[in-house]
């Protein structure tokens, strides 16, 4: 991976053809980070992706985190692969909570409580997910276009924390039911539910 230095450079570079495009670098933990506009997040990709000498044609890992109560609240990381080089970076996107402060968060109900009661039941007849045109969640470009095995994990990352892919050619969930409502692994998100019951141990061995 990219020393402290190397990745000064490679963000120079960057900024030569997309000025602002970088915001900041951040090397913690020897992990070379690339912190990037979000508006311009395609151009950084693809630039990482096509330019000579650089080449991280593999996109190993999308996910999400919610460093709430900080602002921007989600970050959206991007692990880039060398393969000829054995080489990894990690680019940065962070994304705003549209979601004022005094409006409930995704799952809870005007109250501020969780409609919910326990973690496995839902409503029947309740409609699908929040629709992607919803403009309360936050949004990103997709890049499936550039590196294919996003299309999975974007589904992922919209499926438990409510981040749109704009773009995305089936953002749908896809690990939760499709009339699961909220977003569990936001930091609001309510905590709660039944307790397990293990009924099996019970039943056989008293």
């Amino acid at each position: 991976m990219p020393d402290a230095p190397g990745l000064e450079l490679i963000r120079g570079e960057i900024e030569r053809e997309r000025p602002g495009a970088v915001l900041a670098t951040s090397f913690d933990r020897d992990q070379p980070a690339l912190i990037v506009d979000s508006e311009q997040i395609l151009d950084v990709l693809r630039w990482l992706r096509d330019t000579p000498g650089q080449r991280y044609s593999f996109l190993s890992s999308l996910h999400v985190a919610d460093y709430l109560p900080a602002e921007p609240r989600f970050g959206i990381h991007y692990e880039l692969l060398n393969r000829d080089r054995v080489e990894r970076i990690r680019v940065k996107a962070m994304l705003a909570d549209p979601v004022g402060a005094d409006e409930p968060a995704a799952g809870q109900g005007a109250s501020g409580q969780s409609p919910r009661t326990d973690a496995l039941a839902r409503p029947q007849d309740s409609a699908p997910t929040i629709p992607p045109s919803d403009a309360n969640l936050p949004t990103i470009d997709s890049c499936v276009e550039l590196f294919p095995t996003a299309e999975f994990q974007e589904r992922e990352a919209f499926d438990f924390f409510g981040i749109l892919f704009q773009g995305h050619p089936d953002l749908t969930r896809i690990l939760l039911p499709d009339d699961y409502v909220g977003w569990p692994q936001r930091r609001d998100f309510p905590v709660g539910g039944e307790p397990v019951t293990f009924t099996y141990n019970e039943h056989n061995y008293g």
